[in-house]
Protein backbone atom coordinates (compact mmCIF):
# COMPACT_ATOMS: atom_id res chain seq x y z
CA UNK A 1 0.00 0.00 0.00
CA UNK A 2 1.37 3.51 -1.12
CA UNK A 3 2.99 5.70 1.87
CA UNK A 4 3.03 9.18 1.88
CA UNK A 5 6.58 10.43 2.71
CA UNK A 6 5.68 13.90 4.50
CA UNK A 7 4.80 13.04 8.14
CA UNK A 8 6.98 14.66 10.47
CA UNK A 9 8.84 16.69 8.62
CA UNK A 10 7.13 20.18 10.18
CA UNK A 11 8.12 18.82 13.77
CA UNK A 12 11.14 16.43 13.34
CA UNK A 13 10.04 14.01 14.65
CA UNK A 14 9.93 9.92 13.12
CA UNK A 15 6.49 10.04 12.36
CA UNK A 16 6.56 7.89 9.19
CA UNK A 17 7.86 5.08 11.14
CA UNK A 18 5.49 4.88 14.06
CA UNK A 19 2.86 5.26 11.11
CA UNK A 20 4.47 2.14 9.79
CA UNK A 21 4.90 0.28 12.86
CA UNK A 22 1.64 1.06 13.71
CA UNK A 23 -0.18 -0.60 10.22
CA UNK A 24 2.20 -3.48 10.50
CA UNK A 25 0.61 -4.57 14.23
CA UNK A 26 -2.38 -4.59 12.70
CA UNK A 27 -1.87 -5.89 9.33
CA UNK A 28 0.91 -8.59 9.68
CA UNK A 29 -0.58 -10.93 12.16
CA UNK A 30 -3.72 -11.33 9.50
CA UNK A 31 -1.87 -11.33 6.46
CA UNK A 32 0.05 -13.97 7.73
CA UNK A 33 -3.28 -15.77 9.01
CA UNK A 34 -5.09 -15.62 5.75
CA UNK A 35 -1.92 -16.84 4.19
CA UNK A 36 -2.03 -19.84 6.05
CA UNK A 37 -5.75 -20.59 5.54
CA UNK A 38 -4.45 -19.94 1.54
CA UNK A 39 -1.96 -22.68 2.40
CA UNK A 40 -3.98 -25.13 4.03
CA UNK A 41 -7.19 -25.03 1.63
CA UNK A 42 -4.75 -25.84 -1.51
CA UNK A 43 -3.31 -28.30 -0.31
CA UNK A 44 -6.68 -29.73 1.09
CA UNK A 45 -7.55 -29.30 -2.55
CA UNK A 46 -4.52 -31.33 -4.05
CA UNK A 47 -5.39 -34.24 -1.80
CA UNK A 48 -8.53 -34.28 -2.62
CA UNK A 49 -7.54 -34.56 -6.32
CA UNK A 50 -4.97 -37.03 -5.94
CA UNK A 51 -7.80 -39.34 -4.45
CA UNK A 52 -10.39 -38.09 -6.70
CA UNK A 53 -8.07 -39.24 -9.39
CA UNK A 54 -7.56 -42.10 -8.28
CA UNK A 55 -11.22 -42.91 -7.80
CA UNK A 56 -11.58 -42.04 -11.56
CA UNK A 57 -8.58 -44.60 -12.50
CA UNK A 58 -10.75 -47.59 -11.36
CA UNK A 59 -14.12 -46.39 -11.92
CA UNK A 60 -12.52 -46.62 -16.16
CA UNK A 61 -11.83 -50.08 -15.33
CA UNK A 62 -14.67 -50.46 -13.26
CA UNK A 63 -16.88 -49.44 -16.53
CA UNK A 64 -15.65 -52.03 -18.43
CA UNK A 65 -16.02 -54.62 -15.92
CA UNK A 66 -19.70 -54.17 -15.54
CA UNK A 67 -19.81 -54.20 -19.48
CA UNK A 68 -21.24 -57.93 -20.44
CA UNK A 69 -19.96 -57.74 -24.16
CA UNK A 70 -16.26 -57.75 -22.28
CA UNK A 71 -17.08 -61.31 -21.49
CA UNK A 72 -18.70 -62.63 -24.57
CA UNK A 73 -15.35 -62.31 -26.76
CA UNK A 74 -14.05 -65.19 -28.44
CA UNK A 75 -10.85 -65.38 -30.31
CA UNK A 76 -10.04 -67.75 -33.32
CA UNK A 77 -6.31 -69.11 -33.36
CA UNK A 78 -5.44 -70.54 -36.85
CA UNK A 79 -2.70 -71.75 -37.98
CA UNK A 80 -1.94 -71.80 -41.24
CA UNK A 81 -0.49 -74.46 -43.82
CA UNK A 82 3.10 -74.49 -44.11
CA UNK A 83 4.81 -73.21 -46.84
CA UNK A 84 5.29 -69.81 -48.64
CA UNK A 85 2.09 -69.81 -50.32
CA UNK A 86 0.36 -66.61 -48.08
CA UNK A 87 -2.77 -67.27 -45.42
CA UNK A 88 -5.51 -69.63 -46.75
CA UNK A 89 -8.29 -68.38 -44.67
CA UNK A 90 -9.18 -65.60 -41.99
CA UNK A 91 -11.63 -65.96 -39.33
CA UNK A 92 -14.34 -63.67 -37.27
CA UNK A 93 -16.00 -64.97 -34.36
CA UNK A 94 -18.98 -63.78 -32.97
CA UNK A 95 -19.52 -63.37 -29.44
CA UNK A 96 -22.14 -66.28 -29.33
CA UNK A 97 -19.84 -68.85 -31.40
CA UNK A 98 -19.43 -72.27 -29.43
CA UNK A 99 -15.48 -72.81 -29.18
CA UNK A 100 -14.74 -75.79 -31.00
CA UNK A 101 -11.66 -76.93 -33.62
CA UNK A 102 -12.08 -76.97 -37.00
CA UNK A 103 -10.21 -77.79 -40.37
CA UNK A 104 -10.87 -75.60 -42.94
CA UNK A 105 -9.90 -76.64 -47.36
CA UNK A 106 -10.03 -74.43 -49.32
CA UNK A 107 -11.15 -76.01 -52.58
CA UNK A 108 -11.94 -73.32 -55.26
CA UNK A 109 -12.04 -69.33 -55.14
CA UNK A 110 -15.33 -67.46 -56.31
CA UNK A 111 -14.57 -64.91 -59.42
CA UNK A 112 -16.44 -62.97 -61.70
CA UNK A 113 -16.69 -63.52 -65.14
CA UNK A 114 -14.52 -61.89 -67.68
CA UNK A 115 -15.77 -61.29 -71.17
CA UNK A 116 -13.73 -60.27 -74.67
CA UNK A 117 -14.61 -59.31 -77.79
CA UNK A 118 -14.35 -61.72 -80.84
CA UNK A 119 -11.13 -61.55 -83.26
CA UNK A 120 -11.25 -58.71 -85.93
CA UNK A 121 -13.71 -56.48 -84.97
CA UNK A 122 -12.08 -53.18 -83.56
CA UNK A 123 -8.45 -52.28 -85.00
CA UNK A 124 -8.23 -49.52 -83.17
CA UNK A 125 -9.50 -47.66 -79.80
CA UNK A 126 -10.77 -44.84 -82.41
CA UNK A 127 -13.16 -47.17 -84.21
CA UNK A 128 -17.10 -45.77 -84.18
CA UNK A 129 -19.04 -48.85 -82.36
CA UNK A 130 -22.23 -47.06 -83.28
CA UNK A 131 -23.10 -44.80 -85.32
CA UNK A 132 -26.30 -43.37 -84.58
CA UNK A 133 -26.00 -44.22 -81.11
CA UNK A 134 -28.25 -46.22 -78.37
CA UNK A 135 -28.50 -48.20 -74.72
CA UNK A 136 -26.21 -50.61 -73.30
CA UNK A 137 -28.02 -53.07 -70.68
CA UNK A 138 -24.97 -54.25 -68.52
CA UNK A 139 -26.49 -57.39 -65.45
CA UNK A 140 -24.88 -60.26 -63.45
CA UNK A 141 -26.91 -62.03 -60.88
CA UNK A 142 -29.11 -59.40 -59.61
CA UNK A 143 -26.76 -56.27 -60.10
CA UNK A 144 -27.88 -54.53 -63.02
CA UNK A 145 -26.94 -51.00 -65.23
CA UNK A 146 -27.92 -49.30 -67.86
CA UNK A 147 -25.48 -47.43 -70.52
CA UNK A 148 -26.67 -44.81 -72.91
CA UNK A 149 -24.03 -44.03 -75.93
CA UNK A 150 -23.65 -40.91 -78.37
CA UNK A 151 -23.99 -41.50 -81.75
CA UNK A 152 -20.21 -41.57 -82.97
CA UNK A 153 -19.13 -43.08 -79.72
CA UNK A 154 -15.58 -44.32 -79.86
CA UNK A 155 -14.27 -47.76 -78.45
CA UNK A 156 -12.30 -45.70 -76.12
CA UNK A 157 -15.62 -43.30 -74.96
CA UNK A 158 -17.49 -46.72 -74.62
CA UNK A 159 -14.72 -47.52 -71.78
CA UNK A 160 -14.93 -44.68 -70.20
CA UNK A 161 -18.38 -44.50 -70.09
CA UNK A 162 -18.64 -48.14 -68.32
CA UNK A 163 -15.80 -47.19 -66.17
CA UNK A 164 -17.14 -43.51 -65.27
CA UNK A 165 -20.73 -44.77 -64.53
CA UNK A 166 -22.26 -43.80 -61.26
CA UNK A 167 -24.58 -46.87 -61.62
CA UNK A 168 -21.54 -49.09 -62.44
CA UNK A 169 -22.11 -52.26 -60.02
CA UNK A 170 -18.62 -53.77 -60.80
CA UNK A 171 -17.52 -53.87 -64.53
CA UNK A 172 -14.52 -52.88 -65.38
CA UNK A 173 -13.37 -52.03 -68.79
CA UNK A 174 -10.26 -52.22 -70.60
CA UNK A 175 -8.88 -52.63 -74.37
CA UNK A 176 -6.01 -54.66 -75.24
CA UNK A 177 -3.65 -53.84 -78.43
CA UNK A 178 -2.55 -56.63 -79.52
CA UNK A 179 -0.67 -55.02 -82.48
CA UNK A 180 -3.13 -55.68 -85.12
CA UNK A 181 -6.35 -55.08 -83.62
CA UNK A 182 -8.27 -53.82 -79.88
CA UNK A 183 -9.72 -56.09 -78.02
CA UNK A 184 -12.60 -54.81 -75.35
CA UNK A 185 -12.85 -57.03 -71.82
CA UNK A 186 -15.11 -56.40 -69.81
CA UNK A 187 -14.30 -57.91 -66.20
CA UNK A 188 -17.17 -58.11 -63.59
CA UNK A 189 -16.78 -58.29 -59.92
CA UNK A 190 -20.25 -60.27 -59.04
CA UNK A 191 -19.19 -63.90 -58.69
CA UNK A 192 -20.77 -67.58 -58.05
CA UNK A 193 -22.43 -69.95 -60.71
CA UNK A 194 -24.42 -68.64 -62.87
CA UNK A 195 -23.93 -64.86 -62.44
CA UNK A 196 -21.88 -64.64 -65.78
CA UNK A 197 -22.05 -61.01 -67.11
CA UNK A 198 -24.95 -60.22 -69.74
CA UNK A 199 -24.80 -57.24 -72.08
CA UNK A 200 -27.87 -56.52 -74.22
CA UNK A 201 -28.27 -53.57 -76.09
CA UNK A 202 -31.90 -51.64 -77.56
CA UNK A 203 -29.98 -51.59 -81.13
CA UNK A 204 -28.56 -53.86 -83.64
CA UNK A 205 -25.11 -51.30 -84.03
CA UNK A 206 -24.72 -52.09 -80.87
CA UNK A 207 -24.73 -55.76 -81.25
CA UNK A 208 -20.47 -56.04 -81.40
CA UNK A 209 -20.19 -55.06 -78.04
CA UNK A 210 -22.79 -56.91 -76.62
CA UNK A 211 -23.18 -60.48 -75.58
CA UNK A 212 -26.60 -61.27 -76.53
CA UNK A 213 -27.10 -59.77 -80.35
CA UNK A 214 -30.49 -57.47 -80.88
CA UNK A 215 -32.18 -59.91 -82.68
CA UNK A 216 -31.22 -63.38 -80.39
CA UNK A 217 -28.06 -65.10 -80.84
CA UNK A 218 -24.56 -64.87 -79.72
CA UNK A 219 -23.14 -60.63 -79.78
CA UNK A 220 -19.77 -59.71 -80.13
CA UNK A 221 -18.17 -60.31 -77.07
CA UNK A 222 -18.17 -64.03 -75.32
CA UNK A 223 -16.77 -65.38 -72.13
CA UNK A 224 -14.62 -67.87 -72.73
CA UNK A 225 -14.49 -71.19 -71.07
CA UNK A 226 -12.68 -71.20 -67.76
CA UNK A 227 -13.81 -66.81 -67.55
CA UNK A 228 -17.26 -67.83 -66.18
CA UNK A 229 -18.25 -66.48 -62.70
CA UNK A 230 -18.27 -68.97 -60.47
CA UNK A 231 -18.45 -70.03 -56.48
CA UNK A 232 -16.51 -71.00 -53.82
CA UNK A 233 -16.30 -73.90 -51.87
CA UNK A 234 -14.53 -74.95 -48.44
CA UNK A 235 -15.11 -78.00 -46.63
CA UNK A 236 -15.29 -77.82 -42.75
CA UNK A 237 -14.15 -80.82 -41.26
CA UNK A 238 -14.48 -82.79 -44.11
CA UNK A 239 -18.22 -80.94 -45.15
CA UNK A 240 -18.24 -79.01 -48.65
CA UNK A 241 -19.86 -75.51 -48.30
CA UNK A 242 -20.80 -73.59 -51.43
CA UNK A 243 -21.40 -69.86 -51.57
CA UNK A 244 -21.37 -66.99 -54.33
CA UNK A 245 -18.61 -64.88 -52.69
CA UNK A 246 -15.18 -66.04 -50.58
CA UNK A 247 -16.88 -64.83 -47.87
CA UNK A 248 -18.44 -67.58 -45.94
CA UNK A 249 -20.88 -65.94 -43.05
CA UNK A 250 -22.61 -68.29 -40.44
CA UNK A 251 -21.18 -71.96 -42.51
CA UNK A 252 -19.48 -72.39 -38.63
CA UNK A 253 -22.63 -70.24 -37.07
CA UNK A 254 -21.54 -67.42 -35.68
CA UNK A 255 -18.31 -66.78 -37.69
CA UNK A 256 -17.41 -65.71 -40.62
CA UNK A 257 -14.56 -67.50 -42.83
CA UNK A 258 -12.95 -65.88 -45.74
CA UNK A 259 -11.12 -67.93 -47.97
CA UNK A 260 -7.90 -66.46 -49.59
CA UNK A 261 -6.62 -68.98 -51.59
CA UNK A 262 -6.81 -72.34 -53.34
CA UNK A 263 -5.68 -75.03 -51.30
CA UNK A 264 -2.55 -76.82 -52.63
CA UNK A 265 -2.72 -80.80 -52.61
CA UNK A 266 -5.75 -80.58 -49.84
CA UNK A 267 -3.93 -78.93 -47.55
CA UNK A 268 -6.29 -77.44 -44.74
CA UNK A 269 -5.55 -74.47 -42.09
CA UNK A 270 -6.49 -75.51 -38.45
CA UNK A 271 -8.90 -73.15 -36.31
CA UNK A 272 -9.04 -73.17 -32.48
CA UNK A 273 -12.35 -70.92 -31.30
CA UNK A 274 -12.09 -69.98 -27.51
CA UNK A 275 -12.82 -67.61 -24.93
CA UNK A 276 -11.06 -64.64 -24.88
CA UNK A 277 -9.86 -65.04 -21.52
CA UNK A 278 -6.70 -62.86 -21.98
CA UNK A 279 -8.52 -59.82 -22.29
CA UNK A 280 -10.51 -60.46 -18.92
CA UNK A 281 -7.46 -60.82 -17.17
CA UNK A 282 -6.21 -58.26 -18.51
CA UNK A 283 -9.24 -56.12 -16.92
CA UNK A 284 -8.72 -58.41 -13.10
CA UNK A 285 -4.79 -57.01 -13.45
CA UNK A 286 -6.33 -53.56 -14.10
CA UNK A 287 -8.98 -53.76 -11.53
CA UNK A 288 -6.06 -54.99 -8.73
CA UNK A 289 -3.64 -51.87 -9.89
CA UNK A 290 -6.51 -49.33 -10.37
CA UNK A 291 -8.14 -50.44 -6.66
CA UNK A 292 -4.87 -50.59 -4.84
CA UNK A 293 -3.56 -47.27 -6.10
CA UNK A 294 -6.72 -45.93 -4.53
CA UNK A 295 -6.46 -47.42 -1.47
CA UNK A 296 -2.68 -46.35 -1.37
CA UNK A 297 -3.55 -42.71 -1.80
CA UNK A 298 -6.29 -43.05 0.02
CA UNK A 299 -3.67 -44.38 3.10
CA UNK A 300 -1.24 -41.37 2.21
CA UNK A 301 -3.71 -38.38 1.87
CA UNK A 302 -4.82 -39.02 5.56
CA UNK A 303 -1.62 -39.98 7.35
CA UNK A 304 -1.26 -37.80 10.69
CA UNK A 305 0.36 -34.85 8.84
CA UNK A 306 -1.81 -34.51 6.10
CA UNK A 307 -5.20 -32.26 5.62
CA UNK A 308 -7.37 -34.92 5.18
CA UNK A 309 -6.49 -37.26 8.39
CA UNK A 310 -9.69 -37.77 10.17
CA UNK A 311 -11.93 -36.54 7.24
CA UNK A 312 -15.47 -38.07 7.64
CA UNK A 313 -15.75 -38.11 3.65
CA UNK A 314 -12.86 -40.47 3.11
CA UNK A 315 -13.44 -42.51 5.91
CA UNK A 316 -16.69 -43.02 4.89
CA UNK A 317 -15.92 -43.73 1.42
CA UNK A 318 -13.25 -46.19 2.74
CA UNK A 319 -15.59 -48.15 4.82
CA UNK A 320 -18.04 -48.82 1.87
CA UNK A 321 -15.24 -49.44 -1.07
CA UNK A 322 -14.05 -52.07 1.45
CA UNK A 323 -18.35 -53.39 1.65
CA UNK A 324 -18.80 -53.33 -1.49
CA UNK A 325 -15.88 -55.29 -2.48
CA UNK A 326 -16.41 -58.17 0.75
CA UNK A 327 -20.05 -58.13 -0.89
CA UNK A 328 -21.96 -61.65 -1.57
CA UNK A 329 -21.98 -62.38 -5.33
CA UNK A 330 -25.43 -63.63 -6.31
CA UNK A 331 -26.39 -65.13 -9.79
CA UNK A 332 -23.20 -66.11 -10.19
CA UNK A 333 -23.04 -70.22 -10.52
CA UNK A 334 -20.41 -71.33 -8.35
CA UNK A 335 -19.33 -67.77 -7.51
CA UNK A 336 -20.39 -66.22 -4.16
CA UNK A 337 -16.98 -64.10 -3.06
CA UNK A 338 -14.48 -62.11 -4.65
CA UNK A 339 -12.29 -65.34 -3.17
CA UNK A 340 -14.11 -67.86 -5.75
CA UNK A 341 -12.84 -65.98 -8.57
CA UNK A 342 -9.21 -66.22 -7.24
CA UNK A 343 -8.89 -62.87 -6.07
CA UNK A 344 -8.56 -61.48 -2.26
CA UNK A 345 -6.88 -58.72 -0.21
CA UNK A 346 -4.19 -58.99 2.13
CA UNK A 347 -3.70 -57.47 5.91
CA UNK A 348 -3.27 -53.64 4.21
CA UNK A 349 -6.32 -54.29 2.92
CA UNK A 350 -4.55 -54.15 -0.98
CA UNK A 351 -6.40 -56.14 -3.83
CA UNK A 352 -4.58 -59.53 -4.83
CA UNK A 353 -4.94 -62.43 -7.10
CA UNK A 354 -4.91 -65.29 -5.00
CA UNK A 355 -5.49 -69.25 -5.44
CA UNK A 356 -6.47 -69.94 -1.37
CA UNK A 357 -10.11 -71.67 -3.06
CA UNK A 358 -9.19 -71.16 -6.58
CA UNK A 359 -7.28 -68.84 -8.95
CA UNK A 360 -8.76 -66.70 -11.31
CA UNK A 361 -7.38 -69.00 -14.00
CA UNK A 362 -9.11 -72.10 -12.75
CA UNK A 363 -12.17 -70.00 -12.56
CA UNK A 364 -12.61 -69.33 -16.12
CA UNK A 365 -11.69 -72.50 -16.96
CA UNK A 366 -14.31 -73.94 -14.72
CA UNK A 367 -17.06 -71.56 -15.58
CA UNK A 368 -16.43 -68.44 -18.03
CA UNK A 369 -19.75 -67.35 -18.35
CA UNK A 370 -20.35 -67.12 -14.80
CA UNK A 371 -17.00 -64.71 -14.48
CA UNK A 372 -19.00 -62.64 -16.39
CA UNK A 373 -22.17 -62.31 -14.34
CA UNK A 374 -19.74 -62.31 -11.32
CA UNK A 375 -18.49 -58.85 -12.59
CA UNK A 376 -21.12 -57.79 -15.36
CA UNK A 377 -24.54 -59.09 -13.60
CA UNK A 378 -27.37 -57.50 -12.13
CA UNK A 379 -25.87 -58.11 -8.60
CA UNK A 380 -22.36 -57.96 -10.04
CA UNK A 381 -19.16 -56.84 -8.23
CA UNK A 382 -18.40 -54.30 -11.16
CA UNK A 383 -22.16 -53.09 -11.30
CA UNK A 384 -21.92 -52.39 -7.16
CA UNK A 385 -18.94 -50.55 -7.40
CA UNK A 386 -19.92 -48.57 -10.48
CA UNK A 387 -23.13 -47.26 -8.41
CA UNK A 388 -20.57 -46.14 -5.51
CA UNK A 389 -17.71 -44.52 -7.62
CA UNK A 390 -20.53 -43.10 -9.68
CA UNK A 391 -22.04 -41.20 -6.66
CA UNK A 392 -18.78 -39.74 -5.79
CA UNK A 393 -17.08 -38.88 -8.69
CA UNK A 394 -19.30 -37.82 -11.30
CA UNK A 395 -20.10 -34.31 -12.31
CA UNK A 396 -22.32 -33.84 -9.17
CA UNK A 397 -20.95 -36.58 -7.07
CA UNK A 398 -19.51 -35.67 -3.33
CA UNK A 399 -15.97 -35.08 -4.44
CA UNK A 400 -17.07 -32.80 -6.64
CA UNK A 401 -18.87 -31.00 -3.87
CA UNK A 402 -16.05 -31.08 -1.90
CA UNK A 403 -13.81 -29.54 -4.36
CA UNK A 404 -16.31 -26.60 -5.30
CA UNK A 405 -16.68 -25.69 -1.31
CA UNK A 406 -12.96 -25.45 -1.13
CA UNK A 407 -13.15 -23.21 -3.97
CA UNK A 408 -15.71 -20.89 -2.83
CA UNK A 409 -13.70 -21.14 0.87
CA UNK A 410 -10.55 -19.52 -1.25
CA UNK A 411 -12.75 -17.02 -3.17
CA UNK A 412 -14.28 -15.78 0.15
CA UNK A 413 -10.26 -15.59 1.42
CA UNK A 414 -9.77 -13.53 -1.67
CA UNK A 415 -12.54 -10.87 -0.83
CA UNK A 416 -11.73 -11.01 2.80
CA UNK A 417 -7.74 -10.17 2.16
CA UNK A 418 -9.36 -7.38 -0.08
CA UNK A 419 -11.26 -6.37 2.42
CA UNK A 420 -8.40 -6.06 4.86
CA UNK A 421 -5.98 -4.08 2.58
CA UNK A 422 -8.67 -1.66 2.25
CA UNK A 423 -9.08 -1.72 6.17
CA UNK A 424 -5.43 -1.23 6.56
CA UNK A 425 -5.75 1.87 3.56
CA UNK A 426 -8.32 3.55 6.02
CA UNK A 427 -6.28 2.96 8.96
CA UNK A 428 -3.04 4.42 7.48
CA UNK A 429 -4.93 7.43 6.18
CA UNK A 430 -6.66 8.21 9.55
CA UNK A 431 -3.07 7.47 11.53
CA UNK A 432 -1.82 10.60 8.87
CA UNK A 433 -4.35 12.85 9.28
CA UNK A 434 -3.82 12.58 13.28
CA UNK A 435 -0.01 12.80 13.11
CA UNK A 436 -0.20 15.51 10.73
CA UNK A 437 -1.97 17.09 13.05
CA UNK A 438 0.20 16.47 15.82
CA UNK A 439 2.85 17.28 13.61
CA UNK A 440 1.60 20.87 12.60
CA UNK A 441 0.96 21.60 16.36
CA UNK A 442 4.64 20.48 17.42
CA UNK A 443 5.57 22.65 14.57
CA UNK A 444 3.94 25.78 15.38
CA UNK A 445 4.86 25.23 18.84
CA UNK A 446 8.72 24.98 18.21
CA UNK A 447 8.13 27.99 16.07
CA UNK A 448 6.74 29.89 18.85
CA UNK A 449 9.86 29.02 21.40
CA UNK A 450 11.92 30.09 18.56
CA UNK A 451 10.54 33.46 18.33
CA UNK A 452 9.74 33.79 22.61
CA UNK A 453 13.51 33.20 22.60
CA UNK A 454 14.63 35.68 20.09
CA UNK A 455 12.70 38.26 21.22
CA UNK A 456 13.91 37.59 25.09
CA UNK A 457 17.32 37.52 24.09
CA UNK A 458 17.28 40.93 23.02
CA UNK A 459 16.16 42.62 26.49
CA UNK A 460 18.92 44.41 28.14
CA UNK A 461 20.39 42.25 30.99
CA UNK A 462 18.94 39.16 29.62
CA UNK A 463 21.33 36.74 30.12
CA UNK A 464 21.07 33.76 28.20
CA UNK A 465 21.30 30.38 30.32
CA UNK A 466 24.54 27.79 29.29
Amino acid sequence: MPLITSAGIGSGLDLESIISASVAAENTPKMNAFATKEESLNVELSSLGEVKSAMSKLQETIEKLADPDNFDKRIANITQPSGDNGDLISVTPTSKITPGNFNVEVVALAQGSRAVSNDSLFSSTDDVVSASGGTLSFAAGDESFDLTLDAGATLADLRDAINDSDDNFGVTANIINTGTEAKLVLTSNVSGAGNDLVITNDNAELDNISTVANGGGAGGIVIATGDEATSAVIKVDGLSITNDTNTFKDAVQDMTIVAKRKSADNETAKLSVEYDKSSVTTLVDELVTNYNNLIGQIGLQTRVDKPLNGDSTIRSFDAQLVGTLSTELTDAGPFSSIFDIGLGIDKDGYLEKSSLVRSLSEAMDENFDDIGKAFAGENGLATKFEALLSNYVDSDGIMKQRENSLNEQLDELEDDVINHEYRMESLEARLREQYAGLDVLLAQMQSTQSYLSAQLSSLPGFTKSS
